[in-house]
């Protein structure tokens, strides 16, 4: 029990308390807000911080206090919208914890022990143990879609983008969504999305190796019956371009919509500036809507 508490307290030493100050006219204000609040977690020197990208996106500064109470301030460094990941670096880090110790998701089997930890308040930390329940591909409404993500049979105790981490305290994941339809359980980002493009994140704040793809800036929830818009990003291609909400997708250039997860990686093998003709289903007729993909790392960077 004493070595669990150490192992505890180690964590949540390293578990930061993220607050974000976001610009009023930035285009993700009208789905965010511009009060942002989340968790982050060391995993630098120097005072590198990952966090999940939406407690941060359009950030002008960062601030963030750890479990003795002390303050810092910086900025994002790196941003993978593809991912949902984002680092920060502060200006003055004297006083951050070390790193957490690194590891990866791949090592994960379902049924093994994780722990999940997270800020809720300035310098308040709670933790939630759990097991792995899923490393399937999770796709998201907001044209987002992991590979490989992992599921955990616990609700993420405070704010989004606190560590996952092995009984041994290491890092294998970002908790970043609670999965309501589920039940208890949160969906965390796997660490390797940081950890194994970490120089090139660092370098270019973004992973130029990863080939742009194509943006609507809609959000959409699939049906037995269809796939459905749910919403649109103010000013995005899709809103700009005669999309609606409640258009039932069809296909897209041709192809029949079958599952979002499809639609999404039908839409990425476009690339911005790319034609992209949806057809949908609108008040009970088939309608064509051509929409020029955008760059979701143009439109919010």
């Amino acid at each position: 029990m004493d070595g669990h508490l150490e192992l505890l307290h180690g964590i949540a030493s390293k578990t930061l308390s993220i607050s974000a100050e976001i610009r009023p006219d930035h285009p993700s204000v009208p789905v965010l807000g511009t009060d942002r609040q989340g968790s982050g977690v060391v995993v630098g020197a120097g005072g590198l911080v990952l966090t999940v990208n939406y407690v941060v996106t359009g950030a002008e500064k960062v601030n963030a206090t750890d479990t003795d109470g002390n303050t810092f301030s910086g900025g994002v460094v790196a941003q993978d919208f593809a991912s949902g990941l984002a680092v920060i670096a502060f200006d003055d880090p004297v006083g951050l914890a070390e790193p957490a110790r690194r590891g990866t998701s791949k090592r994960l089997s379902l049924g093994v022990d994780v722990i999940a930890l997270a800020a809720l308040g300035d310098s308040e930390r709670r933790v939630a143990w759990g097991v792995v329940s899923s490393l399937e591909p999770l796709d998201a409404y907001w044209e987002y879609r992991l590979d490989r993500a992992i599921s955990v049979t616990c609700v993420n105790p405070g704010l989004g983008g606190g560590p996952l981490v092995t009984p041994d305290g290491r890092l294998v994941g970002l908790c970043s969504l609670n999965l309501g339809v589920l039940g208890r359980a949160t969906m965390a980002i796997p660490v390797e999305n940081y950890f194994d493009y970490e120089d090139e994140l660092l370098e270019h704040g973004r992973r130029i190796s990863r080939e742009k793809r194509a943006w609507v800036g809609m959000f959409c929830h699939s049906f037995p019956d269809g796939t459905v818009v749910a919403g649109l990003i103010p000013g995005g291609p899709g809103e700009t371009h005669g999309l609606h909400v409640g258009d039932v997708l069809v296909d897209i250039d041709g192809e029949p919509v079958v599952s979002r997860s499809q639609l999404y990686q039908e839409l990425w093998s476009r690339k911005p500036g790319d034609d992209v003709k949806l057809s949908v289903s609108r008040d009970g007729a088939l309608e064509t809507v051509t929409v020029v993909g955008g760059d979701v790392e143009d439109f919010f960077g």
